[in-house]
């Protein structure tokens, strides 16, 4: 791959209220600060509501459709885990948010290619990303075993 260096950004997709309530439900965390925004505004520096981390987390793999190149014909992209993940920035509900992706490093590995890229969520109108990652990606052909 020869994109090493090249920033890879994703479309702007806006998070709202009923999005957060049902990755509430899907993962039982109904904390106020995400599903109460009456409560949330009144009781915390927030403003109101804020987005789960965890769903900003989740959101890395519709952010690499609109801004990675699709894999070859044949081949599944794994995700491989994170060997540094970090939330730096609260979201508000409502606001607009993308994905931002470097590749660092590939590496053989597993019977395919063990990619490294240095992944962000950004938030619109705000220098400092929600979440910044080192995220591992295998690419495998055909039906390799992954280790």
């Amino acid at each position: 791959m020869n994109e090493a260096h090249a920033p890879f950004v994703s479309e702007w997709k806006t998070v709202n209220q009923p999005m957060v309530d049902r990755f509430a439900d899907a993962i039982d965390d109904h904390q106020f600060i995400h599903v109460d925004p009456e409560r949330a505004k009144a009781e915390t520096s927030y403003g109101g509501t804020i987005v789960h981390g965890f769903y900003l987390l989740s959101m890395l793999t519709a952010f690499t459709r609109s801004a990675l190149p699709p894999v070859e014909t044949g081949a599944v992209e794994v995700n491989y885990g994170f060997d540094k993940l970090r939330f730096l920035n609260p979201v508000p509900v409502g606001a607009r948010v993308r994905g931002s992706f470097t590749l660092e490093n590939e590496t053989p590995r597993a019977g395919g290619v063990l990619r490294c890229y240095d992944a962000r969520v950004e938030i619109e109108g705000t220098e400092r990303p929600a979440l910044a990652a080192c995220w591992l990606v295998l690419t495998v052909v055909g039906d390799q075993e992954t280790e």
